[in-house]
């Protein structure tokens, strides 16, 4: 039963086909590129002339990429395809069109899968983007949910990993750390949740962090901002990974160099107080977190001018030749190497700490 005392739907009792015209219908289509959406064997899309077509997937499995313990179903919906917006918009594209595909457990009802496709829709009429077909099957346990985005860009704008040059400006978007330290917060109250089933989560105060964790947002404003400024970056990656990781993707990618310096990484108040609560120094937060899905990119010095006054751009550190290797300096002024510590690595060994620092009762 549900809480309001409503009956839940099997999802047996509507079929494979009957669930999906349930889950799908009256679902609209607003981009021109879009000529057959769902309806049949498969959608119909036609390029913009003179655009590249972009395709990015990412499957998320649950137990591995979310708990719903703490992940709201509308929620994990949302982020589930912002997602994979995000991987368009690191190409300096718009993302189109997306398919996605569940698998789910007898234990979820159509109720259930309603809510995650409502937050999915949600998130297609937020970023403008048509959701042209899909499937539905079942698994032995869990819920697994596949995306598939379609995304395009000129010909000329496309940005890849490699495009960096020695002397070129490293930037990001937004700031970073958050998204890991809403990451603790709900993991902490969730432990703390498990030894006393009593005691209410402390959720208060945390507002931004746990959005940047629950429902984070792609930056296609960033790539509207190169388009308006005339601006084409040399090289960009998205931040799901942190810091480190996705600026030696660059690095490599590249053949090049870098020099970061952390007094210049954009770094929230409220990520800092919750990386100092939890004994983390903040900027390791901001290195190696993960889930930020904030851009970095690199520009030419002759493009500063046009983001110098952005809110929303920081240019922390510039690349090097490769033989000079992929360094940091630290607000001491001391050079150490960038080293990618792994978002996987950082979350094991910390959500060990959890324990020890949860509120007391």
């Amino acid at each position: 039963m549900s809480e309001s005392g409503s009956k839940l739907t099997e999802l047996s009792s509507l079929g494979e086909f009957g669930l999906i015209e349930y889950l799908t219908k009256n679902i609209p289509i607003v981009n021109k590129s879009t000529v057959k959406g769902i309806g049949d064997d498969a959608a119909v899309l036609k390029p913009t002339p003179g655009s590249q077509v972009l395709v990015s997937k990412d499957l998320l499995i649950e137990g591995v990429h979310f708990d719903l313990m703490y992940m709201p179903l509308k929620h994990l919906g949302y982020k589930a395809a912002v997602v994979n917006f995000s991987d368009i918009a690191a190409m300096n594209g718009i993302p189109k069109q997306i398919v996605v595909g569940i698998s789910v457990s007898s234990k979820y009802t159509v109720e259930a899968l309603d809510e995650i496709y409502a937050g999915i829709k949600k998130a297609c009429a937020v970023y403008k983007v048509d959701f042209v077909g899909g499937d539905t099957t079942s698994s032995v346990s869990g819920l697994f949910i596949s995306v598939t985005v379609i995304g395009e860009v000129k010909k000329d704008k496309i940005t890849y990993r490699s495009g960096a040059g020695v002397n070129d400006l490293i930037c990001v978007s937004g700031d970073l750390g958050a998204a890991y330290m809403g990451l603790l917060i709900l993991e902490r109250e969730k432990k703390a949740f498990q030894a006393n089933p009593d005691l209410k989560p402390d959720l208060s105060d945390h507002d931004y962090i746990l959005q940047r964790q629950l429902k984070p947002e792609a930056r296609t404003d960033i790539v509207t901002l190169f388009s308006d400024e005339k601006i084409v970056p040399t090289s960009m990656i998205d931040i799901s990974d942190g810091l480190a990781s996705e600026t030696l993707h660059i690095c490599k990618a590249s053949d090049k160099g870098c020099l970061i310096y952390e007094e210049k990484i954009p770094i929230d108040q409220d990520t800092y107080e919750t990386a100092k609560e939890f004994g983390i120094v903040p900027t390791v937060a901001a290195l190696n977190g993960g889930e930020d899905y904030e851009l970095l990119f690199t520009i030419k010095q002759s493009d500063y001018d046009k983001i110098k006054d952005s809110q929303d751009v920081t240019v922390i550190g510039y690349i090097t030749e490769k033989t000079e290797g992929e360094k940091l300096v630290t607000t001491d002024n001391h050079l150490f190497d960038l080293k990618a510590q792994g978002w996987d690595a950082l979350k094991k060994r910390d959500l060990n700490k959890l324990t020890s620092n949860k509120k007391k009762s």
